[in-house]
């Protein structure tokens, strides 16, 4: 009889052994899931310093107050992808990507009108894709916790785009084409900025400004699952 307890007892341990490793091998985040985490990460990052640029360097007081806005918004986003990213043993990125870094690197050496602008219209872009890539994980990911971060982040960059456009508008700097929804749409005209952020899969050219340039659909490849193709759209005129 005791033998049989021992037993019990051995068997109850290695399941509670098990249970662990069983839960951490389920909560692995698929690539798609891991993707945006780094990719929606690494736009947090670069909304924080262009905000910040924008409040230093700005002209329009609507440019400065964005860019505080952006700073408030994208850094309490960032909290939660930090947290959500360490439950998942997702390692992120400690820096902006290349092109967001060129993105600042270019609005570091303009100023006055022009720089409000090219802000701007560097803003109006990084959105479109921010976006892009969020509808993207909401339709397309598989981890629970990742999809709820995606449909999170949504309304508060959809915000952030039509505050950008009005203040296009206001600017005369050219608009992204949107959908009735307001969201902007993947396989519609748009007007990318120089550098524009990178989402996942996607490697989005530079133009310089007055020229044009093609956007990658998150996903990589021309028309990927969820998205609508490649937009082509001019880029932004100068001064």
């Amino acid at each position: 009889m005791l033998g049989i307890k021992r037993l019990g007892v051995l068997a109850a341990l290695v399941l509670v052994g098990l249970a662990p490793a069983a839960a951490a091998q389920a909560a692995q985040p698929s690539t798609q899931d891991r993707q945006y985490l780094q990719a929606i990460h690494q736009v947090n990052l670069a909304e924080m310093v262009m905000g910040k640029l924008a409040q230093q360097k700005g002209q329009n007081q609507r440019v400065k107050d964005l860019g505080a806005q952006f700073v408030t918004d994208h850094t309490q986003l960032d909290q939660t992808v930090q947290s959500t990213a360490k439950q998942l043993g997702v390692k992120l990125p400690t820096d902006p990507t290349a092109d967001q870094q060129a993105v600042v690197d270019q609005l570091n050496n303009v100023s006055g009108a022009e720089f409000d602008r090219q802000w701007v219209t560097a803003e109006l872009a990084g959105h479109v894709q921010a976006i892009q890539a969020t509808q993207t994980e909401i339709s397309q990911g598989s981890e629970q916790s990742v999809i709820q971060l995606a449909q999170d982040v949504l309304p508060v960059i959809q915000a952030h785009y039509d505050e950008l456009v009005a203040l296009a508008e206001e600017l005369g700097v050219p608009v992204p084409q949107a959908s009735a929804s307001g969201t902007p749409s993947p396989g519609g005209s748009g007007t990318p900025a120089p550098g524009t952020p990178s989402v996942p899969g996607g490697t989005p050219t530079t133009p310089a400004p007055g020229g044009t340039a093609t956007t990658p659909a998150p996903g990589g490849t021309t028309g990927g699952p969820g998205q609508g193709g490649v937009t082509e759209t001019p880029g932004p005129t100068g001064s």
